[in-house]
Order: C-alpha cells, then sequence, then structure tokens
C-alpha cells in the first residue's frame, strides 16, 4: 500500500507488520473489544500482541490504551486477577434456542464515549481479536468507535483476524492485519494500565508439537524461543510497575527445560525471591514434571499450574501428539505432591466433545485422574479454524466456514455438534467434580 492510512469504501485492504510499524508521527489508539458470550473469566488474559506493537510504535507516535475488558473490573478475585462488570444482551439469532444468557463483558458504550471524547481523536486506531466466536464484539466496538472517531481508519488484527480474514473483513475496519511473528518490541505496553495487578509473559512461540485441535502452528508455524535475557527484562519491567502475579501464555513452557526452564527459574529466584507468584494456565507438558522439575516449579513461585492430558484414550492421545502416557502422568502428579502442591492444585485439562469421541473415554479419564490424585478439569472442544479437527468437524456441520458463533466451546458440543446432550455434559462436570 501507498501513503498513509485512511478510511476506506468498501473492502478493507490487507496491511504487513512492517507497514504498521512504520507509521510515525501520529496518535494511536489500542482498543481490546469487549467480550460478548454466554461467560468469561479472566484468566489473566490481555492483549499481548496488541501491547508489543504499541510498545514498538510509542518511540515515534503517541500511543493510548481502550481495554474494554480490563477497564471494566469491578472486583478482585485471587492472584491479581479481576471479576467484569457484564450485563444481559440480545442472543444473536444463531443462540436462540439455547436456554442460556448471553451477556456483554466489559465497557458500556457511554463508558466508551467518555473515555474517548476526554482524548485528542487518533489518526489510526488498532483493534485486536481474540476468540473466533466473540466476533460480535470486535462489530460492536468497530461501530461504536466510528460513531465517536469517523474521521479515524481502524486496522483490525489478532487472532480471528489471522483465522477468518474473509470474515474479518466483513465487520467494517478499513485494514486487516494477519501478519503474525517475533515481538516488535522488547517488551509489552504494560504501563497503559497504570499499575497493572498482574504481568504476562511468552519464553516462546508455537509449539513443535502438532495436535489436530489446536491451532498453534496456524497462529506461529515456526516455533521459536526467546532469549532469557528477554524473558527477564519483559518480567523485570512489569515488576517495577508492582505486578506480583505473571501469567506464562506458553503452549510450551517446559520444553527445554535443562537449557531454559531451569536456568529462568534460577534467576527469578535471585532476583525476587518468593515475592513473585507465577501461573501456567495455557497447560504443562506431563512428560518433562519428574521430581527435580516438580520442585523446581513450586519453589519457584508456581501457584497455578494446569496439566495437559486430554485423553488416556489411545486414538485422542495420538492425535494430541502422543504428548503423555498414563504412566507418565501418574509420576508426574506424584512428584508434584511430593513437591508440597495439593491435589486441587494439579488442574488436568481433559478434552470432551472431540469428533467421534467415546463419551464413555471421558468418563474414564475422569478417574484415572482422579485415582492419580490429580483434579480433572473438562475443556470443551472447539473447531477451530485451520485445524484438522475443524475439517472434520466441518464435514458434518458445513456452516461453521461461515459463521465463527458456532464454533464456540461453550454451546458446540452440547447444542451444534450434539456429541454430547446438555444433560450428559453436566453429568460428565459433576463426576469431575466428584459429586
Amino acid at each position: 500500500m501507498n501513503g498513509p492510512l485512511k478510511k476506506r469504501r468498501g473492502a478493507p485492504e490487507k496491511i504487513d507488520a512492517r507497514t504498521l510499524l512504520s507509521l510515525r508521527g501520529l496518535k494511536i489508539l489500542g482498543v481490546n473489544p469487549p467480550v460478548r458470550d454466554f461467560a468469561f473469566m479472566d484468566l489473566w488474559s490481555k492483549p499481548l500482541g496488541l501491547l508489543y506493537i504499541l510498545q514498538a510504535l510509542r518511540a515515534d507516535n503517541e500511543v493510548s490504551l481502550l481495554d474494554c475488558v480490563a477497564f471494566a473490573a469491578e472486583g478482585e478475585k485471587s492472584y491479581g486477577r479481576a471479576k467484569i462488570k457484564k450485563r444481559e444482551i440480545d442472543k444473536p439469532e444463531v443462540y436462540r434456542g439455547i436456554p442460556r444468557r448471553f451477556n456483554h463483558f466489559g465497557l458500556t458504550k457511554s463508558e466508551i464515549m467518555s473515555y474517548c471524547t476526554a482524548r485528542d481523536e487518533p489518526d489510526v486506531i488498532l483493534v485486536t481479536s481474540a476468540m473466533t466466536y466473540w466476533y460480535t464484539g470486535v462489530k460492536w466496538i468497530i461501530e461504536t468507535l466510528g460513531e465517536i472517531f469517523p474521521d479515524a481508519p481502524v486496522v483490525l488484527g489478532g487472532i480471528y483476524a489471522s483465522l477468518m480474514p474473509e470474515h474479518a473483513a466483513l465487520l467494517g475496519a478499513d485494514y486487516i492485519s494477519c501478519d503474525r511473528g517475533e515481538p516488535p518490541a522488547p517488551y509489552p505496553a504494560m504501563d497503559l494500565y497504570g499499575a497493572p495487578r498482574y504481568g504476562v509473559a511468552m519464553t516462546s512461540f508455537g509449539c513443535p508439537f502438532s495436535c489436530k485441535y489446536c491451532a498453534s502452528n496456524v497462529l506461529w508455524p515456526r516455533y521459536f524461543r526467546r532469549p532469557i535475557g528477554g524473558v527477564l527484562r519483559e518480567i523485570d519491567y512489569q515488576a517495577k510497575l508492582g505486578a506480583r502475579d505473571f501469567a506464562f501464555y506458553d503452549d510450551a513452557l517446559l520444553l527445554g527445560r535443562d537449557e531454559f526452564f531451569y536456568p529462568l527459574c534460577r534467576e527469578l529466584r535471585a532476583r525476587y525471591g518468593g515475592e513473585l507468584r507465577l501461573h501456567a494456565p495455557n497447560g504443562l507438558h506431563v512428560r518433562q514434571i519428574d521430581a527435580e522439575c516438580a520442585n523446581i516449579l513450586f519453589e519457584t513461585g508456581f501457584k497455578t499450574i494446569r496439566l495437559s492430558l486430554e485423553s488416556i484414550d489411545p486414538k485422542v492421545a495420538h492425535d494430541g501428539s502422543s504428548k503423555v502416557a498414563r504412566d507418565e502422568y501418574a509420576a508426574a502428579v506424584k512428584n508434584l505432591l511430593a513437591a508440597g502442591y495439593g491435589a486441587k492444585e494439579c488442574e488436568t485439562y481433559i478434552l470432551l466433545g472431540l469428533p467421534g469421541q467415546d463419551v464413555e473415554s471421558v468418563k474414564e479419564t475422569i478417574r484415572f485422574v482422579r485415582g492419580c490424585g490429580g483434579a480433572p478439569k473438562l475443556a470443551e472442544f472447539s473447531p477451530i479454524p485451520g485445524t484438522p479437527y475443524f475439517e472434520e468437524a466441518a464435514r458434518a456441520l458445513p456452516e461453521l466456514r461461515t459463521e465463527p458463533l458456532l464454533q464456540n466451546n461453550s454451546v458446540y458440543c452440547s447444542y451444534f455438534s450434539k456429541s454430547v446432550t446438555p444433560e450428559l455434559l453436566q453429568q460428565l462436570k459433576d463426576i469431575a467434580r466428584g459429586r
């Protein structure tokens, strides 16, 4: 593209990262949209990609942030997380028959208008996106910002825009950014939150495994690890802002543990002692957790650990890259318990609702996890565009390709694929909770 960014008529234009990062002398507003869904939990959720971009741009531009989720916090939860304000709204037509409340999580239109009118009009607005099935919140914020700042061009990026660019092009943005690569800045612009309640970090991007249900390889075709010094600089920067809880967003945090993870933990202990509380919500590779690893996790201050088991069913395990065997999981939990973790802290992801999955195998996996001393945590399947399991799911439900709302993990397997009934789903949840 040539020349400065401008409002467009018709279809949006694609913009690459190099062009975006070459902007100079502008007022740039970064926006994290509200979430519109049946449920939402702040699991240390921050728009990390957007924050890296804003940090990279601020040397030659004036940047600001409108985080419609974080700025709507109305109560505290554990480990720095927040309860996000919500209000019930009308369901999209595709959800009409689902007997659940549909909510807007985040700032209201009047609150957004108050925030924006108190500031100078931006020259460019960068809107990020996360889950594909949250696109209605993205569309709403683009329309709302269009009313407030009618002359400011909007660039839409993020996970949804990368996975479904053709659909994202229908939401009213002027430009679509699908580029994904190494962070363009040494750390995210977390200071735009003032004193953040928690920090975020990634030691690596992508994943060396190729699980058929996961989009990591789609979003990050090349797996790469950041230097330890860069990760420490990122953590130090946010710790100086006041963050004491840190969530690692990695898909493969423990890989290369001897060469990378252990040295990182030693340095964190040397710098902070027991001052930081660390969290790994994305799931740890169980095979790596021997007695030494369990002790290092505990001594370094990892308070939240999630274990990636998925299933003991041989087919599901194979489709999940055969990351862990039964005896390896049992040994890992034993090591974690011996290191000082409680059974409830050994939460273990179990996938539910995969195409062709036998529900009895889900029950068996729940019982197996409980028998080993772990805490089962059901993860309902979401068909993610670009993955093999999405293609399999879309053969049975072709509308998945054109309507991202159908991909919502909260309702996909119980209302759209109907691989389980809502009643059976509740029964499985009760079994997982030990009821």
